[in-house]
């Protein structure tokens, strides 16, 4: 730390002592000016004189005031300015007492605001300036009655020029710290909603195949004395779900890599063009699934698309969850006006809990889904059993119109 900064953090600890080292250069000052005479007789311009003592006694307490001028701004400029009319009505030749009242005046400039300059610079200026042209010894036009008008009016310039330059210096820095803030801020909420976005996903693909997994197990190990090939075919719909499960969670997990890792992968993410490929999934475990589509080879986000096969694949992983053994389910997409519907209805029995009383987060994640897509969703018992869920999709979302390499606008 070198000394210029050492000297300002005393100051900022001690500014009474700051205050009273200002009070005794400007009692140097004034008491220096009170033994110069400016109206000598001689032929030189100055002279020398003895100051009355009235005053000296009024540099002292104009000195003395200015000790307290942080403290109480307009009572020190109020007890200078007048120390400084007596000293200019009754005193011949003047002593500089008004430099008091020109240093309390630039205090509170700088202070205070800028209404309140105005006003007290404007009734200093004319109570001094007035009083020493109508009631002082001196003739108006004398120049120490026109120096108390300069004198004046520069202090209080002066101080309000230093406060301004004061609050451009804290604006500046407040909206440098207040953009610091905004940028950590949108770190942490990017990396939130990152994490939620990778956690959706995993739930996702584990729940799924993790399900036909169940299943086709249930199903290897009933027929496994009675019928081998059909317990040797549901292994292998075991073997090929734990396979595609192997596969997304690598890519899912891939996304944590660092982007110049060569490994990072780059199959683009699912959508509803892999339906027919879902939907197979499910009906090799056993699950009767009829698909209705009449979105008219619409080509969406790829925000949208892995949400919309995302919802599908929530829905029916949790039919042949909760749904009983004989359920039938329903997929319909459909386009209607700038949204995309996705519907997926059952007529399961409930045999297990239902999704919405399960300790899950399929739902939940559902939501998160199409709430970030600015969609709606709606999920909930069918009149007579079963369940439905539907969601509505915007085809055009804020991130597709922003355009990121890729994806179409």
């Amino acid at each position: 730390m070198s000394t210029l900064d050492r000297a300002r953090r005393h100051v900022r600890a001690h500014p009474m002592a700051l205050d009273a080292a200002i009070a005794a250069g400007v009692l140097v000052c004034m008491v220096a000016g009170s033994f110069v005479d400016p109206h000598s007789e001689r032929d030189v311009s100055w002279g020398l004189r003895t100051p009355d003592t009235l005053s000296l006694v009024l540099i002292v307490l104009g000195s003395v005031a200015l000790v307290f001028r942080r403290r109480a701004p307009l009572t020190v400029l109020a007890l200078t300015g007048t120390v400084s009319l007596v000293e200019a009505v009754t005193s011949d030749p003047r002593a500089p007492v008004a430099m008091s009242a020109v240093i309390a005046l630039y205090t509170v400039a700088a202070t205070t605001d800028r209404p309140t300059t105005w006003r007290a610079g404007l009734l200093t200026m004319t109570v001094l300036t007035g009083a020493s042209m109508l009631a002082g010894p001196l003739p108006w036009y004398a120049q120490e009655n026109l120096a108390i008008f300069a004198w004046t009016g520069i202090g209080a310039t002066a101080g309000d020029a230093v406060r301004s330059r004061r609050a451009f210096v804290h604006a500046i820095r407040e909206r440098a710290e207040r953009a610091e803030r905004t940028r950590e801020e949108e770190a942490r909420r990017r990396v939130a909603e990152e994490r939620l976005r990778i956690a959706r996903d995993l739930h996702d693909v584990v729940a799924h195949h993790i399900a036909l997994v169940n299943v086709q197990a249930g199903v290897a190990a009933h027929v496994m004395d009675k019928r081998p090939d059909q317990a040797k075919e549901a292994l292998a719909h075991v073997r090929e779900a734990s396979r595609s499960a192997l596969n997304e969670l690598r890519a899912t997990v891939g996304l944590l890599r660092q982007s110049g890792d060569p490994e990072a992968p780059t199959e683009p993410a699912p959508g509803l063009d892999r339906l027919d490929e879902l939907v197979g999934t499910f009906r090799s475990a056993g699950l009767r699934v009829e698909v209705a589509r009449a979105d008219h080879g619409t080509t969406l986000p790829a925000a949208v698309g892995l949400a919309a096969y995302r919802i599908v694949q929530e829905a029916l992983t949790n039919v042949q969850k909760h749904a009983g053994t004989q359920a039938k389910a329903e997929v319909s997409v459909v386009r209607v006006g700038p949204d995309i519907e996705i519907t997926v209805l059952d007529n399961g029995t409930g045999e297990d809990d239902a999704p919405q009383t399960g300790g899950g987060h399929g739902l939940l994640g559902m939501r998160e889904r199409v709430t970030a897509l600015r969609g709606t969703l709606t999920t909930g018992p069918r009149y007579g059993g079963g369940f439905r869920v539907h969601a509505i999709l915007p085809v055009k979302t804020s991130t597709a119109v922003t355009g990121t390499p890729g994806e179409p606008v």
